[in-house]
């Protein structure tokens, strides 16, 4: 690794893989499959290839609120795609989602299976297959969606940026974290004035905007993610953990954060969800429990 006060870039990059410190081993400049590996497909026509990440989190909890709604068609398996293992590179995985990141999402309800990927993308195609969520009034739609796209090119900072260089790179180099330090809290404080005039993003009504940020800065406000609250100074931020704690306390989020998810306690883990009744039978306490 070289010392980040002396490097010179060279005329043309070459791939060093040594220095690609916690992602190292999935981390590559090339795209498409490295090895052979077909997708599970279970018997709901929606079927969720992902991970319990903030990315991952948003769909799943549009999908409870859709089944918390009545919509029945909303109905889905979720399968754990372990990326620290390689699995986003199996060739179903990447005809799924050629950019191999999660989550996928495969509808088979049509005439052919429709592949959406990006999660931004996969919340507006459930919004308008089972109109909610997604305001229809043109000024209300395009807030809503002015501010789901504002979290899909803001996150990167958050996460690629501060988060990488915060907790995750090899070395910790002062001008990385100061960089993406400074560019969080001024998103924070984005979100923290609009919220101060506003119960959701979109206005009044909750709304895939919500879903979207809440999983990245909700967990941010709270000192979940990276566990860099006091680093932030999130108590700063009123309004956002208003916003925060407000759609914590909603059941369907509360069961789509435990989707795929593979950390913290035992009882908030759902490695794979086929049914309801997953949620009461098949946590990983349960499982564990079951053992002989």
């Amino acid at each position: 690794m070289s010392d980040a006060n002396t490097y010179t870039p060279p005329a043309v990059w070459t791939w060093n893989q040594a220095n690609g410190g916690t992602f190292a081993s999935i981390n590559r400049p090339i795209s498409g499959a490295t090895h052979e590996q077909p997708l599970p497909v279970g018997r709901h026509p929606l079927q969720l290839y992902s991970l319990g990440t903030p990315n991952g989190v948003k769909v799943t909890i549009m999908l409870e609120e859709l089944l918390a709604l009545g919509h029945g068609g909303a109905e889905y398996d979720a399968w754990l795609i372990r990326i620290h293992e390689g699995q986003q590179f199996g060739s179903g995985f990447v005809e799924a989602n050629p950019n191999s990141k999660i989550p996928a999402l495969v509808d088979h309800s049509g005439a052919k299976p429709q592949r959406v990927f990006e999660s931004g993308a996969i919340l507006m195609y459930l919004a308008e297959k089972f109109g909610a969520f997604l305001p229809t009034e043109p000024a209300a739609r395009t807030a809503c969606l002015s501010w789901l796209f504002w979290q899909m090119g803001s996150a990167p900072f958050l996460g690629g940026g501060f988060g990488h260089f915060y907790a995750y790179a090899p070395v910790k180099i002062e001008y990385a974290i100061d960089r993406y330090a400074m560019e969080v809290k001024r998103q924070l404080d984005v979100l923290d004035k609009h919220l101060a005039q506003h119960t959701y993003l979109a206005g009044e009504d909750y709304s895939i905007a919500d879903m979207a940020t809440w999983p990245w800065y909700g967990a941010l406000v709270k000192g979940v993610l990276y566990n860099a609250g006091e680093f932030l100074q999130v108590h700063d931020y009123t309004h956002v953990r208003r916003w925060a704690d407000l759609i914590a306390q909603r059941p369907a989020v509360q069961r789509g954060r435990m989707v795929n998810r593979t950390f913290g306690e035992l009882s908030s883990q759902l490695h794979e969800r086929h049914d309801a009744s997953d949620f009461d039978t098949r946590t990983q306490d349960k499982l564990q429990a079951a053992r002989p």
